[in-house]
C-alpha cells in the first residue's frame, strides 16, 4: 500500500478529474439525439444506455493510467480495489433519462476520495461545456473562476431545486414534501440531474437542494462544490432519512425542517 505522500494531492486530484469529465463529455456530446438504451436498472424510471458504458470505460481508463493504485466505485461498472486509499466515484453520465429524452441537461460527475472523505471534484454540464470543479479546503470554480453561494437569507425568498426517487411507492412520499416547499419557498425546480443542481447552488443559480434516495455518485463531487462554494450541506444517513441537503447557510435551517417527513 502507497504511503500518504504516494497519492496525489486535492488539487492534482481536481485536475485529473476536470480533464477526465471534459473527455468523457466529448464522448456523451457526440451520441446526443441517438440514445441506445441497453437496460433498466432498480425501476422502469431507472435506466442505463451505451453512451453511460461507454463514457464510464472511457473516465475508467484515463484515471487508472493516472493513478494506478486508486480503486473505482462507478454507476455502470463494478466496485474495483474496496481497500485502496484513493478512490475514484463516477457518475459518467447524471440525468440519463433527460439523455435518453434529448432533454438538454446532464453531465459527467467524477469525485476522489482519499481514506473515505471527498477531496476533490468535478461536473461538467456536458452541453453547455462548463465544468464546476473543487477541492477540499481550496474553493470552488466554474471554468476556473472562483464561485459562491448567493446572499438568499429565508426560504420566502429562495428558489430550491429538488429530484424525486426511482421508486414509487417513496416518490409518494416525496411528493407531500414538494408540496410542503412549494407552498413556503419561491418557487420549486426539479431539473433531472442531482450533480448539476448542487452545481447550480454553488454558483447561485437556485439557492437550496434537497433530495432523498440519491447515490454515493450523484453527490460525491456536487456536494463538495456546494460545500466549497459556502454552501452549508447535510449528506444522507439512516438518522436523516437519507436527506440530502445543500442551501445557502441563511436558507437552511428552515428548509431542512419543512423537508422532514414528519413536518406539518
Amino acid at each position: 500500500m502507497p504511503d500518504r505522500g504516494a497519492l496525489p494531492g486535492p488539487a492534482e486530484l481536481e485536475r485529473l478529474a476536470s480533464t477526465t469529465a471534459r473527455t468523457a463529455a466529448a464522448l456523451v456530446a457526440t451520441a446526443y439525439g441517438r440514445p441506445q438504451q441497453v437496460d433498466r436498472k432498480s425501476s422502469p424510471t431507472d435506466v442505463v444506455t451505451q453512451t453511460d458504458l461507454h463514457a464510464e470505460a472511457l473516465i475508467r481508463a484515463r484515471l487508472a493510467e493516472a493513478t494506478p493504485e486508486a480503486g473505482f466505485l462507478g454507476e455502470e461498472g463494478e466496485t474495483t480495489a474496496p481497500g485502496a486509499r484513493l478512490q475514484w466515484v463516477i457518475d459518467p453520465l447524471d440525468g440519463t433519462v433527460n439523455f435518453l429524452y434529448a432533454v438538454p441537461l446532464f453531465a459527467v460527475s467524477i469525485a476522489a476520495a482519499v481514506d473515505g472523505e471527498v477531496v476533490a471534484g468535478a461536473v461538467i454540464d456536458v452541453l453547455r461545456d462548463e465544468l464546476f470543479s473543487a477541492h477540499l479546503g481550496g474553493g470552488a470554480r466554474r471554468d476556473g473562476a472562483p464561485i459562491e453561494v448567493s446572499s438568499c437569507t429565508s426560504l420566502p425568498s429562495a428558489l430550491v431545486a429538488t429530484g424525486f426517487s426511482y421508486h414509487a411507492e417513496l416518490r409518494d412520499i416525496q411528493g407531500e414534501v414538494a408540496h410542503r416547499v412549494l407552498s413556503r419557498a419561491r418557487d420549486l425546480r426539479c431539473f433531472g440531474s442531482a450533480a448539476l443542481e448542487l452545481c447550480w447552488v454553488a454558483c447561485a443559480r437556485a439557492d437550496a437542494y434537497f433530495q432523498r434516495d440519491t447515490e454515493i455518485w450523484d453527490r460525491a463531487a456536487g456536494a463538495l462544490i456546494a460545500s466549497e462554494a459556502g454552501a452549508r450541506t447535510e449528506l444522507p444517513c439512516p438518522e436523516n432519512d437519507d436527506l440530502l441537503i445543500a442551501a445557502t447557510p441563511g436558507v437552511f435551517d428552515e428548509l431542512w425542517t419543512v423537508v422532514q417527513f414528519a413536518a406539518a
